[in-house]
C-alpha cells in the first residue's frame, strides 16, 4: 500500500489504515488511531464547484461518492446516519450517465464556491458597524468589498539598520496589498504611539503609556471607538468615524509616510537594555481590532529585535545584570515574569480567537526577545514565527514575500476565519485534534468523553489555513455501536474558509476505510510507520508543555517497549530471536532520534528556540515532520551521483562531500582532503573540472532545499573537524565515542549518549520478557 499515493488523493495520512472493530482492540495497537490532515492541499485534482453542497439533514454530512442514490425517486442516501434526503430541483437530470461532480468516485475531496458568498456587506452583523464610517465608501458605494486588515506593531526600539531594513519591506507590501485591504500602523518604545491615518494635515499619533495593561474597552474608548451594541432590526446602524484603520485606497499616501518616518525611538543607557512595552502595544493592535470588527480576516504583524522589559508581558528587567531567563530557570521557578507574562498572553490569545485575529511574529534579536512567552497566541491564532539574526537578511524578505504571495487571479494568498467539522459512522468517537486550531466545544454523540489536545468538539477554529497547514485527529471506537469487521466506516472533513478573493468556500474531503478482526493481517499491512512518528511527536511535545523531559522520554520508551512487543517475532526470552516486519521496522529508529531531538532534548536551546521548533513541528506534514525527527543525509564523491546514506558519524570521510538536512539547519559538510583542495584553489583550475563540479553539486541542491522551506533554514558551511561542523556532529548517531574499542580511522563523538544499536539492543531486550 502506498500510503503517499494515497496522501495525494485524499490529503490523509493515517496511523493504522485498517481499524479494529472493538474498543480494546483498537487501545492495544498502542499507537492511537489517528490521521493528519491537510485541508488545503493544493491538487490541479480537486474540482471547484460553483455552487452550495448538498447536506444530510440528519447529521450535517455533506453528499458524497459513498452515499447511495435513487435516480428514479431522486433521493439519496446518507452513509453517515443512513438518512434519506430529497435532491433539490437544479439536480433534476441527474441520471447514472449525468453525475454532479461529488459523486464522481475518483473526486474523494471538492471544494464549493458558490457566488453568492461573495458578500458584498462584508462587514457582517450589526455588531460590525461599529466604528466604520471611514469605510462607508467601500463598502456601500457600487457594493465594494473590503478586504483582510493588517497592523503593522513595529519595535521603536531597533538600531537603525534593522529598522530601516523592516520599513523597505513594510513599503513594498503596502505596492502589494489590494486597495480594499485595510492598514494600520503602531510604533513601541517604552510609549505605544498608534498612527491617526485619516488626519492629513499632519503626523498624528495617539500614545498609552507602556507600562499599564488597559483593557479592549479603555483602549476603544481612548481611540474613541464605541462598540456598538446589537442593533434592532429595521434600525440603520450608527457609523461613526475613526482613522486608526483605514482601506489602502483612503491612506496609502498617509501610511507610507508614516512608515518613512519610523525612526528608533530611545536613546541607550550603557548596562541597561531598552524599555520596550510589546505586550501593551499588541494589546492596542488587538483592541483596534476588536473596535472595529473585521470580519474579513485580520492580521497583526509584530517586528521587534528584544525582549518586553516594562508593562504587561514583561520578560526581563533592563538591566544587563539580570540574564533573561533559560530552561533552567524556568524548571526551578527562577523566572519571575514567566508565569504572570503567559497568563497575560494566554488571556490574549482568547481574544485574538474570539476576533479571528492572526498574530505574526519576526523577531530578529542574537538574544531572546520572548518567543516562548508568546507562542500561546501565535499558535493558537494559526500565526507566524520567525527567528532570525537581523532584518537585513534574506530570510526575513523571503518570509515576508511568502506571506504576501498571490495567487494566478492576483488575490492575496491568504486564507481567513476557517471551521474544520468532522463528521463519522455512528461505530467512530472523535477524541480532539492537535495543531494551529481552537476547540469549538460544540457537542454531539460522535463526541469522546476521552479528550486529546484540543477535544470536546466535533468542530475546530482556525484563524488563519495555509496550504500546508496539517492537523492531527484522533478518534476512538465506540463502545455503544457494535462495528462488523469487513463493513467500511467513513469519515469526512468540511472546511469553511475565507478566500482570498473575500469568498466563502467549503472543501469537503470524505474518506473510507474498512473493520478488520483483532488478528487480520491487515492491520499490520495498513501501519504508516512515518504518520505514526509524526503523530507521536505532535503527542511528545503536548506532553512536554506540561512535564520534565525526562518524563517524556520514559513515556516514549515505554510506549515503544509494548508496541515492539506487541508486533515483533521472537522467542521469549531471547532478545537475538526479535524480528520486526518492513511495516514496523524504521518506527524504532525514528522513536530513537524523537527523544534525543531538539523537541525533546532542551540542552543547548534556549526557551524561544524550543518554543519555535515546537510550533514549526505542530503545523508540518509527514515529510517535513520526519526531516525534523530524523534528518536526511546525502553523500557526493567522484565515484558517481549523490546517495542517501546512515545518520552516522562513520560516514564522515576525507575525501566525501556530506548534505545534512535537519530542516531548520542545512550543512555542507567538506571532508578534510576536499576541504584542503579547495583551500589551495584546486577547484579554480580547469585541469580539475570534476572537482568543481563536486563542490558546485550540493550548493546547488541546498539551495533548492531552502527555496522551498519558509522560514528558510540557515545554509551552514563547515570542513572536517572545524567548529562550525557540531551542527552536524550533534544529530549523528554516535556509533563511535571516546569509549570504543574499534575506531578504524572514523571520527569520534566525545558523548555519553546511547548508540542507536546500543538502543536497539536495550530494545529488543526488554520487548522478548514475559
Amino acid at each position: 500500500m502506498d500510503f503517499t499515493e494515497l496522501e495525494a488523493i485524499e490529503g490523509l495520512r493515517w496511523s493504522w489504515n485498517s481499524w479494529p472493530s472493538t474498543k480494546s482492540d483498537a487501545v492495544s495497537l498502542i499507537i492511537p488511531l489517528s490521521l493528519l490532515h491537510t485541508p488545503l492541499m493544493q491538487s490541479s485534482e480537486i474540482p471547484v464547484l460553483p455552487y452550495d453542497p448538498l447536506i444530510c439533514s440528519k447529521c450535517g454530512a455533506v453528499l458524497n461518492p459513498y452515499g447511495r442514490v435513487d435516480y428514479a425517486s431522486r433521493i439519496w442516501t446518507c452513509p453517515f446516519c443512513y438518512g434519506k434526503n430529497p435532491f433539490p430541483r437544479s439536480y433534476s437530470s441527474i441520471a447514472e450517465t449525468n453525475l454532479p461532480a461529488e459523486l464522481f468516485p475518483t473526486y474523494s475531496s471538492v471544494e464549493y464556491a458558490a457566488a453568492h458568498d461573495h458578500l458584498p456587506n462584508t462587514l457582517g452583523s450589526a455588531k460590525s458597524f461599529s466604528s466604520m464610517a471611514s469605510f462607508s465608501s467601500v463598502s456601500s458605494g457600487g457594493g465594494g468589498v473590503l478586504g483582510p486588515a493588517f497592523v503593522f506593531v513595529v519595535d521603536g526600539c531597533m538600531e537603525e539598520s534593522e529598522i530601516r531594513a523592516v520599513k523597505h519591506e513594510l513599503l513594498r507590501v503596502m505596492e502589494q496589498l489590494p486597495e480594499n485591504a485595510l492598514v494600520g500602523l503602531v510604533v513601541f518604545d517604552s510609549m505605544v504611539y498608534v498612527h491617526d491615518l485619516g488626519f492629513s494635515e499632519c503626523c498624528r499619533v495617539l500614545v498609552f503609556h507602556g507600562g499599564r495593561e488597559l483593557s479592549s474597552e479603555q483602549i476603544q474608548h481612548l481611540m474613541g471607538i464605541r462598540c456598538a451594541k446589537q442593533q434592532q432590526l429595521g434600525k440603520t446602524p450608527v457609523i461613526q468615524k475613526q482613522g486608526f484603520l483605514l482601506p489602502v485606497s483612503e491612506c496609502e499616501f498617509n501610511v507610507t509616510t508614516a512608515i518613512e518616518e519610523i525612526n528608533s525611538l530611545t536613546q541607550r543607557t550603557p548596562g541597561h537594555r531598552p524599555q520596550r512595552c510589546t505586550g501593551a502595544a499588541i494589546s492596542a493592535a488587538v483592541g483596534l481590532l476588536e473596535g472595529c470588527s473585521v470580519n474579513t480576516g485580520s492580521r497583526i504583524m509584530v517586528f521587534t529585535s528584544g525582549p518586553a522589559t516594562m508593562g504587561p508581558g514583561i520578560i526581563v528587567d533592563t538591566e544587563f545584570s539580570k540574564a533573561i531567563r533559560n530552561h533552567g530557570d524556568l524548571m526551578n521557578g527562577h523566572a519571575p515574569y514567566y508565569r504572570k507574562s503567559c497568563a497575560f498572553y494566554k488571556q490574549l490569545s482568547d481574544r485574538l480567537i474570539k476576533s479571528s485575529i492572526v498574530l505574526d511574529l519576526f523577531a530578529c534579536s542574537l538574544d531572546q526577545v520572548g518567543v516562548a512567552e508568546l507562542k500561546v497566541p501565535v499558535e493558537r491564532s494559526g500565526g507566524f514565527i520567525m527567528i532570525g539574526e537581523t532584518f537585513e537578511s534574506d530570510q526575513f524578505r523571503k518570509c515576508m514575500r511568502y506571506i504576501f504571495g498571490h495567487d494566478e487571479e492576483g488575490n492575496l494568498k491568504m486564507y481567513f476565519d476557517a471551521t474544520i467539522e468532522v463528521v463519522t459512522t455512528r461505530d467512530i468517537k472523535i477524541c480532539g485534534a492537535l495543531g494551529p486550531c481552537v476547540s469549538l466545544k460544540k457537542k454531539n454523540n460522535l463526541v469522546s468523553d476521552s479528550e486529546t489536545g484540543e477535544g470536546g468538539t466535533y468542530m475546530w477554529k482556525l484563524n488563519t489555513l495555509a496550504s500546508k497547514t496539517c492537523i492531527a485527529f484522533f478518534f476512538q471506537v465506540s463502545d455503544e455501536q457494535k462495528a462488523q469487521p469487513g463493513s467500511a466506516f467513513f469519515i469526512q472533513f468540511i472546511t469553511r474558509y475565507r478566500h482570498g478573493n473575500m469568498n466563502i468556500r467549503k472543501r469537503v474531503t470524505t474518506a473510507a476505510r474498512r473493520w478488520v478482526g483483532k488478528q487480520s493481517p491487515e492491520i499490520a499491512a495498513g501501519f504508516d510507520q512515518e504518520a505514526a512518528a509524526a503523530i507521536m511527536a505532535r503527542l511528545a511535545i503536548h506532553r512536554a508543555e506540561t512535564c520534565y523531559s525526562r518524563d517524556v522520554v520514559r513515556w516514549l520508551d515505554d510506549t515503544l517497549i509494548r508496541f515492539t512487543s506487541k508486533f515483533g517475532d521472537y522467542v521469549p526470552e531471547d532478545p537475538s530471536s526479535f524480528r520486526l516486519s518492513s511495516n514496523f521496522s524504521l518506527y524504532p529508529q525514528f522513536m530513537f532520534y524523537l527523544r534525543r531531538s531538539q523537541f525533546i532534548d532542551v540542552f543547548n536551546c534556549t526557551p524561544d528556540e524550543t518554543a519555535f521548533f515546537r510550533l514549526m513541528l505542530n503545523h508540518e506534514g509527514v515529510v517535513g515532520s520526519l526531516i525534523m525527527i530524523q534528518p536526511t543525509l546525502f553523500q557526493y564523491s567522484f565515484d558517481g551521483p549523490p546517495v542517501p546514506v546512515l545518520l552516522d558519524v562513520r560516514s564522515i570521510s576525507p575525501d566525501v562531500i556530506l548534505l545534512f538536512d535537519s530542516y531548520f539547519h542545512v550543512v555542507i559538510h567538506y571532508g578534510s582532503k576536499i576541504a584542503q583542495w579547495k583551500k589551495l584553489g584546486y577547484d579554480k583550475d580547469p585541469n580539475h573540472e570534476n572537482l568543481r563540479k563536486l563542490l558546485e553539486a550540493p550548493e546547488t541542491d541546498a539551495e533548492q532545499l531552502v527555496a522551498e522551506r519558509v522560514p528558510a533554514p540557515k545554509i551552514i558551511k563547515c570542513d572536517q573537524h572545524g567548529s562550525q561542523a557540531r551542527f552536524l556532529l550533534a544529530k549523528l548517531n554516535p556509533s563511535v565515542t571516546q569509549d570504543s574499542m574499534y575506531k578504524e580511522g572514523s571520527d569520534v563523538i566525545f558523548t555519553d549518549d546511547l548508540s542507536l544499536e546500543v538502543f536497539i539492543d536495550h530494545l529488543q531486550t526488554l520487548a522478548v520478557q514475559d
